[in-house]
């Protein structure tokens, strides 16, 4: 049986080895493979193959929309009427709300990515009997991996 888990580099990785070995597993059988972590940063706007959930289109268009309405109510009045004045404030609108949502994702949002949540350095392969699979398993949960499976052959 194969058993896989994710460790953070941390000294519990190295403490987990060793309880695996004095289980009787050898060392010829474990396998430590440490991950290269993404260091450029992700894209900003999607393509039509490949999105990520964020969008900048939303408080512009809310922001834009409510413009244009007083953009055009304000229009009656001024010299150029309610249908140009009506797109000036849907554009003004539109890029203010699109500003608003850059600003959040590029400065708040990548805050709270660079401190938040922990990261998968470390893959564990361990190749162990049957017998021993379980008691494995609790000596990785034990030395807070981050995630486990079993691969029975």
């Amino acid at each position: 049986m194969q058993i896989f888990s994710t460790f953070e580099h941390t000294t519990y990785l190295e403490l987990a080895i060793t309880a695996i070995e004095t289980a009787g597993i050898k060392k010829d059988k474990i396998l430590a493979v440490p991950l290269m972590n993404r260091l450029e940063e992700r894209k900003l706007f999607d393509t039509l193959h490949q999105a990520d959930g964020v969008s900048l289109f939303d408080k512009g268009a809310a922001i834009g929309t409510a413009f244009s309405v007083i953009g055009a109510s304000i229009g009656f009045v001024l010299e150029w009427g309610p249908i140009f004045w009506g797109i000036i404030g849907g554009t003004v609108g539109f890029i203010i709300g699109f500003m608003i949502d850059y600003v959040i994702y590029k400065v708040i949002h990548k805050r709270k990515r660079l401190l938040k949540g922990k990261h998968s350095e470390v893959v564990l392969v361990i190749e162990c009997p049957n017998e021993l699979a379980e008691r494995v398993e609790r000596l990785l949960w034990d030395h807070f991996a981050l995630g486990v499976a079993k691969l029975e052959d």
